[in-house]
């Protein structure tokens, strides 16, 4: 499951303590082991760059994020996508300094070089007077990513060439991250992004955010206001039927650090209830619930419930019930500071009453303006704050919960403790130390085999 076991090298053991479950924090805010970070896990994982709903026609583009890279997202004139840095290859400046949009060419500003749709050099001032037609354009086009797929209209990256494929890569945790990405109502149109990109700078480590998603269902006070409230669309009537109609909840930790918080029904139930002020808006949800249970039959059970999210190491969460998010937790150029952007997904051909019903709720539940991710954010920002002092960089963070009660689940992969536990946070960071020890991919492949020997 990528747990470093007690032959952690003398170097992790700076970080962790696998034998007393332990994260020492100084890995939230050393600016030295973020700066290794960005070589030896963002330039070598997958990463989640953006939908292809984002990039529709040739010529559009998206400016997204690879760690601390900018880089843009684009589909050519033949339909195929690509992924650049954005960075022209002459001085270095950004070649596209707009969010999103359409382009038949990406022209820096600086001196003049400009990029065609594929990344080849195009164009370059005064070619034949200054270059005297002797520069090579095609070994100046702009740097394209290592590998990228488009996993059920998710677009991921990464700069390494030998990275295991993205499937491989995800693993088990393709069980999970398909109930986010499949239509929730069987219909053959897909998702669709959903009111933009929100975009937000919090004071604390990229790490720490990814850890909440990953399976935090121990911080229930922290939004106990927000139950009070009932700001949800059922108006506090979602929790009442969920009282009624009870889930059972789990922490799973998947292979290469992934995590996810899930829940399965002890009974199928239609969730009627939920945004039922709205007769249109309540029947489609009905409708969408008895779509997905003819489809998946009894493993409809699965994902259906409350609080049911996950993280895809080292920084793609999402939240799967509905409304469904997808949250990027970039570094934010230095150990204590990250920028989160989130996305709204929706079905392509869900009513326009629901989409709209779906993008207001997301926009005051979570987000910059959302009463919970202000809760989270509050959270992370006094606790980094607390961590950076000289004594209490020395001291650990406790991630004992739930250990020794893992078991294997009959119908999900994983390996699940039923509703708390923190081995999913702690294999997040156990493999976090690999990465950050290992030179490369085949060296951490290596190492694995040698402590898998009995």
């Amino acid at each position: 499951m990528g747990i470093i076991e007690s032959n952690v090298t003398e170097t992790a053991k700076n970080w962790l303590d696998p034998e007393r479950r332990v994260v020492y924090r100084k890995i939230f805010v050393d600016e030295d082991l973020y700066t290794l970070e960005q070589e030896r896990v963002f330039a070598r994982t997958w990463l989640f760059i953006g939908h292809e709903s984002q990039i529709q026609k040739p010529g559009d583009y998206f400016v997204s994020r690879m760690g601390e890279e900018s880089v843009i997202l684009t589909r050519d004139r033949q339909g195929e996508i690509h992924a650049f840095l954005n960075s022209c290859m002459h001085r270095g400046m950004k070649v596209c300094r707009y969010d999103e949009g359409n382009t038949p060419i990406f022209t820096c500003p600086y001196h003049g070089w400009s990029y065609g749709l594929s990344g080849d050099l195009v164009g370059v001032p005064y070619f034949k007077e200054a270059y005297h037609s002797e520069l090579k354009k095609n070994e100046w086009g702009l740097k394209e990513v290592g590998q990228l797929c488009n996993y059920k209209g998710t677009i991921w990256a990464t700069w390494d060439k030998t990275a295991p494929s993205f499937e491989e890569y995800l693993g088990g945790m393709a069980f999970h991250l398909d109930d986010l990405l499949d239509s929730r109502d069987g219909s053959p149109g897909g998702s669709e992004v959903v009111g933009g990109v929100q975009k937000w700078l919090t004071r604390a480590n990229w790490k720490i955010s990814a850890e909440n998603r990953a399976g935090d269902l121990y911080h229930v006070i922290s939004h106990r206001s927000v139950d009070l409230a009932g700001i949800g669309p059922s108006r506090g009537q979602g929790r009442r039927d969920a009282e009624r109609h009870p889930f059972r909840g789990y922490s799973l930790l998947l292979e290469n650090g992934h995590g996810m918080m899930t829940s399965e029904q002890t009974a199928l139930h239609p969730a009627t209830s939920q945004f039922r002020e709205i007769p249109e808006v309540a029947e489609w949800f009905e409708h969408a619930y008895y779509e997905r249970q003819k489809r998946l039959g009894d493993r409809a059970r699965i994902g259906t419930g409350l609080g049911i999210g996950g993280n895809v190491f080292p920084n793609l969460s999402f939240w799967v019930h509905q409304p469904r998010r997808l949250f990027l937790i970039n570094p934010g150029g230095s150990a204590k500071r990250s920028e989160l952007w989130s996305w709204g997904l929706v079905d392509k051909d869900a009513p326009r009453a629901v989409k709209d019903v779906l993008r207001h709720y997301a926009l005051r539940y979570a987000g910059p303006a959302g009463m919970t991710e202000q809760d989270d954010m509050e959270n992370w920002d006094y606790a980094t704050k607390a961590s950076s002092g000289t004594m209490a960089r020395r001291l650990p963070y406790n991630y004992q919960l739930g250990r020794g009660y893992e078991h294997a689940h009959p119908d999900m992969p994983g390996s699940a403790v039923e509703r708390w536990s923190e081995t999913n946070q702690f294999g997040m960071y156990s493999f976090w130390a690999e990465l950050m020890v290992s030179d490369s991919w085949d060296e951490l492949m290596e190492a694995r085999k040698r402590r898998a020997k009995p």
